[in-house]
């Protein structure tokens, strides 16, 4: 498959359980209308200093039923925006799991995760084994491997992408 999703690297951002779309881009800033300007607020309440800190590939770690709430799309789209490689949690809200793969931005369900993985460490999610490792420790936890249509759709880049490359359409 697509060499990047074989192993995405980056700095762990560990959240628990119900991070919900409000909590990742609250409601006031979709007005702005402009992606790059909504996701300088990403986690704003739950992790002030996130988005001024946030480098291309972090990985956010989190717990059960993460995205959560209203099914807005700006959810996962400030994720992607903001930089964050991947999203591994060990639940997701149906409606945010699936706005995330049509804009193209990877998830991963691993059972424990956000208990075994600290804030900071050095992680790699392997989409195509469906593992997470922490390079600190050398330990790799075991997910649930991404089915071949979900990583066809993150490598068209979305799923209208996808769709069109489906239909032959350019563009």
């Amino acid at each position: 498959m697509v060499q990047r999703f074989s192993n995405i690297t980056g700095r762990a951002w560990v959240f628990g359980n119900n991070i919900n779309t409000d909590q990742i881009i609250q409601g006031q800033y979709l007005r702005l209308l402009d992606y790059s300007e909504m996701a300088k607020h990403t986690f704003e309440i739950p992790r002030p200093l996130f988005a001024s800190r946030v480098k291309k590939n972090d990985i956010v770690v989190a717990g059960h039923n993460f995205g959560g709430g209203s099914s807005r799309e700006e959810a996962p789209k400030v994720l992607l925006h903001s930089g964050v490689g991947c999203v591994v949690a060990e639940s997701f809200a149906r409606i945010f799991y699936r706005n995330s793969f049509n804009i193209g931005l990877p998830l991963l369900i691993v059972q424990n995760g956000s208990k075994l993985v600290k804030d900071g460490e050095t992680v790699t999610v392997n989409l195509l084994e469906g593992t997470l490792t922490i390079k600190e420790k050398g330990d790799v936890i075991h997910g649930k491997p991404l089915p071949n249509r979900m990583l066809e759709i993150l490598k068209a880049g979305g799923a209208v992408p996808w769709y069109k490359q489906r239909a032959g359409h350019k563009g």
